[in-house]
């Protein structure tokens, strides 16, 4: 897992994916070479999108873990505590929160990681990192948002890119930085440069017919591990 988090890596969004052909798509990226399958889960509260719960995790479980990639789950949810344990269940080998949903910060990523996942917080674009000025020493991952979270296909907040050096300057050396919004094989390389490690990207891959070609051309544009 820490080598994992620690290289560069595309982790495809199964949020623009076909999702009546889910388990083919997520098994043509799989095949490309991705190692990391992002799935957001929104509840329509804390962001104005209802996806998918744990059983659609589960249901990939064996498929993705086959492959030897992780599961990378972002809980975009109000009151995460309550789901942690079920999503660790179905296969969460990362699971990320929200600082802004989480009243009790350091006893959810105790939570998640008490449960076997390792543990990630987002901020959203406009939260400062300094707000982790506890936390980053209890989480595995930070998750800059470079667009606001509930829906794919949003275009990249340009501060972003300063806000991902600001972060990597601010956290521990073993935290990991994911990038998650408006990723394209335009902007790819110069997000790994400031400091992200992955880069969560939904319709730049899944955003036509040629999956696997989509997958490859990011993969090249960061430099991901292979």
């Amino acid at each position: 897992m820490s080598d994992l988090l620690h290289e560069v890596h595309i982790a495809p969004s199964i949020l623009s994916a076909d999702f009546a052909a889910l388990a083919a798509d997520v098994e043509t990226v799989l095949n490309a070479g991705a190692r990391v399958i992002h799935v957001d889960v929104m509840d329509g509260h804390f962001v104005p999108n209802i996806t998918i719960g744990p059983l659609v995790l589960a249901a990939l479980q064996a498929l993705v873990h086959g492959a030897g990639a992780l599961l990378d789950v972002h809980l975009m949810i109000e009151q995460p505590e309550k789901y942690v344990p079920t999503f660790a269940a179905a296969g969460a080998d990362v699971i990320v929160v929200h600082q802004e949903a989480c009243v009790h910060l350091h006893r959810v990523l105790s939570l998640i990681r008490e449960s076997g996942a390792s543990a990630g917080v987002a901020l959203n674009p406009a939260t400062p990192v300094e707000t982790l000025a506890e936390a980053r020493h209890h989480c595995d991952l930070v998750v800059v948002m470079s667009v606001n979270p509930g829906f794919g296909g949003q275009s990249f907040i340009g501060t972003s890119v300063d806000k991902i050096r600001r972060t990597r300057a601010y956290l521990p050396e073993a935290v990991a930085i994911e990038v998650d919004g408006g990723v394209t094989t335009m902007n790819a390389r110069e997000l790994v440069a400031a400091g992200a490690n992955w880069l969560v990207a939904g319709s730049s891959v899944f955003g036509g017919a040629d999956i696997h070609e989509r997958y490859g051309a990011l993969a090249c544009a960061a430099g991901e591990a292979v």
